[in-house]
């Protein structure tokens, strides 16, 4: 009972950084209607900018954190200035082939620079088990998570209560309305992709300390929002919260479980193995707006 409780506690805190990540990819989608296939790298480009701020110039890991956060949103205003902006009017299949080249664009920046090998990750939070109603719990887990929730719940005021916030939801529910009100729907775009590299980055950095230690691997993890958004509806925030604490925790349960008896392999594809099955009698996700077409 203890291996189950252990694995759920971890698939829950995994899970919440999935959350974060697919926020950012919900919002590229409400805003836009793209599909981001470069939130994978977004992330390992996060985790290493911390990595080399921290470990080439010797700044301290707090400010090397804020410092990510601001190339991060930079970058976001930047990628949809110079690559996205330019696409605008152009069919939704070539936005999302951009989308790709720019993931690859990302990986090979990284691996030029920092080659693949895993590179050992300064430590935010402690790695010491913590003993929680009998279970040892890493303490890196447990800040990670309350580090996730917090932020969430600062996403969550934000998009209810501020001006920026309700011009974002307004835009993602209908464009033309928005701009009609005076809503700059290229600035919300811009905003929508500096947010997303922001979250990416902090899901990063924290997966990069849980493991660590950081590789070209994280892109793989972050690839995992895919799955994560599609079950939880594409146009939905909500959706992305409880998708990826679904796929937290079913991943664990899938690599403690069955990974020995099969002999590995079935915690990467347990992802989507639950997405198909869900998809298949929700074909919107758990949350997603049902688009019904009437001839």
């Amino acid at each position: 009972m203890d291996f189950f409780l252990q694995l759920v506690v971890n698939g829950v805190v995994v899970g919440s950084i999935y959350a974060l990540v697919a926020l950012g990819f919900v919002l590229i989608y409400k805003a836009s209607g793209i599909l981001n296939l470069a939130q994978g790298e977004f992330l390992m480009v996060g985790a290493y900018i911390c990595f080399a701020i921290a470990d080439r110039f010797q700044v301290p890991l707090l400010q090397a954190f804020f410092l990510t956060l601001v190339f991060s949103f930079v970058l976001g205003i930047l990628i949809e200035r110079l690559v996205l902006r330019p696409m605008i009017g152009e069919p939704i299949i070539s936005v999302i082939m951009v989308t790709l080249g720019l993931a690859s664009v990302l990986r090979a920046l990284v691996q030029a620079f920092y080659g693949t090998d895993t590179r050992p990750f300064p430590e935010f939070f402690s790695q010491k088990p913590v003993n929680l109603g009998g279970i040892p719990i890493s303490a890196s887990y447990i800040w990670s998570f309350i580090s996730v929730m917090a932020l969430v719940a600062l996403f969550s005021l934000f998009f209810k209560y501020t001006d920026t916030g309700i011009a974002m939801r307004a835009a993602a529910n209908d464009q033309q309305v928005a701009m009609s009100m005076g809503i700059s729907i290229k600035r919300i775009f811009a905003l929508s992709w500096s947010i997303a590299a922001v979250v990416s980055a902090i899901g990063g950095i924290l997966l990069g300390n849980i493991r660590g230690g950081i590789d070209g691997s994280l892109v793989f993890l972050g690839l995992k929002v895919i799955p994560v958004v599609i079950l939880g509806g594409l146009d939905s925030i909500l959706g992305a919260i409880v998708g990826g604490l679904l796929i937290g925790v079913f991943e664990n349960l899938a690599g403690g479980y069955l990974d020995p008896f099969f002999g590995g392999g079935v915690k990467e594809v347990a992802p989507f193995v639950i997405l198909v099955l869900i998809l298949m009698i929700k074909p919107y996700g758990l949350f997603g707006t049902e688009e019904i077409e009437r001839v």
